[in-house]
């Protein structure tokens, strides 16, 4: 079953020349990947970049013909939606002087570096009117989207259980700067198990329940390679946790997130219905080759057809599209923090050694419907809808 057959009501193109003013506060590794992202989108204008480092932003604003501005100069210049790409221990702080200058808001994952922080975010949005979006957008992408159509259709019949794997050794040998990997707030299920979380909750709705078991390694780890070798970072947060998550429509999820392991031959998730079960790709990326098999019938490849590439900025573009329409954009706040929650107590639960109930819920966000790339005025290339 591929997408297109689904009855879903086309998205509204946007009008030529509609670009909404966007601007970005962090000037670091990830920025080049959202700046090239944002520009595939034709309803959105990149006007300017801050940091707190004056100097990180002159160099990526001069790559792009961009003014590198002060963080105030950038709040309160002609920016509609601000992305914060700062680390997670700031996401709270610089998110608050967003809002409070009248600026819609959209987030590097996580929320914020806790439940409780991220909770004030979005009381604060509410009180101003004024909207939160959040990464990882990847489940926007044509794998997410798949999956999502075979869901809803019920070609798997009601999910049961699954499995979600992301393991691997750590950022320690290619990030500059690793250490903040390592601090509350990041760590491999805050970093890098939101992505499988956030996919999960897209295709099975909200989490109920979490228990967790939680380990660290090694205490202090040394940096291999690159400008900072030879230099040791202290470990503050878990780096191999291990949840059981279950979800309101009665499903049971396993997942395991890791920086301590070196390599392993687990699928990156996978879905167990009543009448077969789905393998997805790395939800980490927007493309890449689905398998679904029913019962005991064989295997069967499934490949998404577009946005199939690196579309870092994705949910910017549907959330500026949101605006301009008054729908819910759909990597939004309430699902941002309903997975922050569940990442949070997933820690607590391991910390306690007991289960944790959530307190939040989230409706799963609208599927992609026909129309959308052209809705976005999204410009398709070769080298763009590469898979991953």
């Amino acid at each position: 079953m591929k997408m297109n057959e689904l009855q879903l009501k086309p998205e509204t193109p946007t009008q030529p020349g509609m670009a909404t003013p966007v601007a970005i506060i962090g000037a670091g590794d990830i920025f080049p990947a959202y700046a090239a992202g944002l520009a595939q989108f034709g309803t959105l204008r990149l006007v300017g970049v801050a940091d707190a480092r004056p100097e990180a932003a002159a160099a990526q604003a001069q790559a792009l013909g961009l003014p590198a501005l002060s963080v105030d100069e950038l709040l309160a210049g002609e920016a509609q939606i601000v992305i914060n790409l700062t680390p997670p221990q700031a996401h709270r702080a610089v998110g608050e002087a967003v809002l409070k200058a009248g600026k819609h808001l959209y987030t590097e994952k996580p929320l914020a570096g806790s439940f409780a922080d991220g909770a004030e975010l979005m009381e604060l949005a509410t009180a101003l009117g004024l909207r939160i979006g959040c990464a990882p957008d990847t489940f926007l992408g044509g794998a997410g989207q798949l999956a999502r159509s075979l869901v809803d259709a019920g070609q798997l019949g009601r999910i049961v259980a699954g499995q979600a794997t992301m393991m691997e050794r750590g950022p320690d040998d290619w990030h500059p700067n690793p250490g903040f990997f390592y601090r509350p707030g990041a760590g491999p299920l805050m970093d890098m198990g939101v992505y499988y979380l956030t996919q999960l909750v897209q295709l099975l709705g909200p989490i109920t329940r979490v228990k967790g078991m939680a380990h660290t390694s090694w205490p202090i780890r040394q940096i291999p390679r690159g400008p900072r070798q030879g230099e040791s970072i202290q470990v503050e947060t878990p780096t191999h946790l291990v949840a059981g998550l279950e979800f309101e429509q009665g499903a049971f999820i396993t997942l395991s997130t890791s920086f301590d392991v070196w390599k392993h031959k687990s699928s990156h998730l996978e879905l167990y219905g009543e009448r077969g079960s789905l393998v997805l790709p790395d939800p980490n990326q927007f493309g890449g080759v689905l398998e679904s098999c029913e019962a005991d019938g064989d295997w069967q490849a499934h490949a998404p057809q577009s946005f199939t590439g690196r579309h870092r900025g994705l949910g910017v573009a549907d959330m500026a599209e949101a605006l301009r329409s008054g729908r819910q954009h759909r990597a939004n706040g309430e699902m941002a923090l309903h997975v922050l929650e569940a990442m949070d107590a997933v820690l607590r639960a391991a910390e306690k050694n007991a289960p944790v109930s959530l307190r939040t819920r989230c409706a799963r966000p609208d599927p992609v419907n026909p129309g959308f790339a052209e809705a976005l005025q999204f410009k398709s290339s070769p080298k763009q809808e590469q898979r991953a």
